[in-house]
């Protein structure tokens, strides 16, 4: 592309566009099978010496058992269970050997709670002679919800609404959840021993720690009971009894890192967060852009850092620096939005981290909180989207930012300082055109974020 004479606003928005759909592309998880599959063969259990069993679960549970299932031999024994949230099963995808359950998320159901226990039985029937392979992403939490003994699943789905609506990052919720299970937090992993177990994951998480994807049901918890208790009490989190005293005593203490139960495992990483940003910036600079990733592992009120990645572009936009433009500039990580901290919000409104749903989501929160502080710059466009395709628990994945958007509200009727406070952000972009829906992208890498200046 030729920057000597501006892009159009459609072509801007194309562009972005183009970048969101690299980043997810570098998220599937078949071209990382695909490549490292004869490394997994010679984990397998020959014929009649032992079984190759895949357990899993997660926003890309769906494309991971595809890719798995077409790529294995079919001489090889392969079966097992792979939980998926509902919408999630790729089109055309009709396993044969695997079986994939579809249940609710973010807040857990019924069939999330009998597959969860259906796969921790498998697990518990595994022996020496098997290769477990455990397929883990984002949004495992949720569907992993076999609760501790004496919790109930409403105890866990009342406890999940808390959190969710309190503000708490990604790693406080998930220490909360796993200390609350009879499956994450290493549970899982010990319960297949001593069968040998191979965690392939897919992060959608800040720093990419096992320990935090889906509540790492295969990896030891460094947290204990009394760090779960005191996140519970910081975010007034009502606790049911039987949580309260579980925590309190130690009995829902999780297994450890140096548990012999985890002697036998290896994981490896099939896409990270900086792999889709680093993918999106080669895309850019091949079309004559600067490209600039500033972090994967961004975190906070999703508005607070709209504003202040605002604040950058305009730089740029204005002085040339830290940037030369044009220029794009990359971020991911896990935003939050606080609903406590904004009595306003929208009545449709469901939750915080892992998104509002109903009228917000966090990438929208985000993408609302740029436009007023960047007040219609001229050259800066923006997109923010969940790279799952969808934004908390709405049908978008996000939304575009255009130089004229607060004007085209504005002549709507819009007031975007309200709709923001009532974390209606959603509701804020769509009378505009300008929501991103790509549908669910089976992977998961987490937020995905792109301002365009130029």
């Amino acid at each position: 592309m030729n920057f000597a004479t501006p892009p159009t606003p459609a072509q801007a928005r194309d562009l972005l566009l183009h970048l969101l759909t690299t980043a997810v592309r570098r998220a599937q998880p078949e071209a990382w099978l695909q490549a490292h599959l004869p490394d997994l063969l010679r984990l397998a259990p020959k014929p009649g010496r032992g079984r190759t069993l895949v357990l899993g679960a997660g926003k890309a549970g769906g494309s991971m058992a595809q890719a798995l299932e077409a790529l294995w031999p079919k001489e090889l024994p392969l079966s097992g269970l792979v939980i998926t949230p509902y919408g999630h099963c790729p089109p055309g995808y009709k396993p044969q050997r695997l079986s994939l359950v579809e249940a609710e998320h973010p807040v857990p159901d019924d069939a999330g709670l009998a597959a969860s226990a259906r796969l921790l039985q498998m697990a518990q029937g595994a022996s020496a002679e098997d290769l477990v392979i455990c397929l883990i992403s984002g949004g495992g939490s949720a569907l992993l919800c076999l609760p501790a003994p004496g919790l109930s699943l409403a105890d866990k789905q009342s406890v999940n609404r808390a959190l969710l609506r309190s503000g708490a990052a990604i790693d406080e919720m998930n220490c909360v959840r796993k200390h609350l299970s009879a499956i994450k937090g290493g549970r899982l992993a010990a319960a297949c021993a001593p069968a040998q177990v191979l965690t392939l994951l897919i992060s959608d998480v800040p720093g990419d720690d096992p320990a935090i994807i889906a509540s790492g049901p295969t990896v030891g918890d460094p947290s204990t009971c009394a760090e779960a208790l005191a996140i519970c009490e910081r975010y007034r989190i009502h606790l049911p009894e039987a949580a309260r005293a579980g925590l309190r005593s130690g009995a829902f203490e999780t297994p450890k890192p140096e548990d012999p139960a985890f002697a036998s495992q290896a994981l490896h990483f099939m896409a990270t967060p900086q792999q889709s940003l680093q993918a999106a910036a080669e895309a850019a600079r091949a079309l004559g852009l600067g490209a600039h990733v500033l972090s994967d592992a961004m975190e906070g009120e999703a508005r607070e850092l709209g504003r202040m990645q605002a604040a950058l572009a305009r730089e740029v936009a204005r002085r040339g620096q830290p940037f030369a433009k044009p220029c794009v500039i990359l971020s991911g990580g896990e935003t939050t939005v606080s609903l406590a901290a904004h009595p306003a919000a929208h009545p449709a409104v469901q939750g915080g981290q892992g998104g509002p749903g109903g009228q917000g989501g966090r990438a929208t929160e985000f993408l609302l909180g740029c436009a007023l502080a960047l007040d219609g710059e001229p050259g800066v466009y923006a997109l923010s989207a969940d790279t799952d395709g969808i934004d908390g628990v709405c049908d978008n994945a996000g939304a575009l930012l255009t130089p004229s958007s607060l004007a085209r509200a504005r002549a709507l009727g819009l007031d975007a300082r309200a709709e923001l406070d009532a974390h209606n952000a959603r509701g804020f972009f769509a009378p505009l055109g300008d929501l991103v829906s790509t549908g669910p992208t089976f992977t998961n890498v987490n937020d995905f974020r792109a301002l365009l200046v130029l």
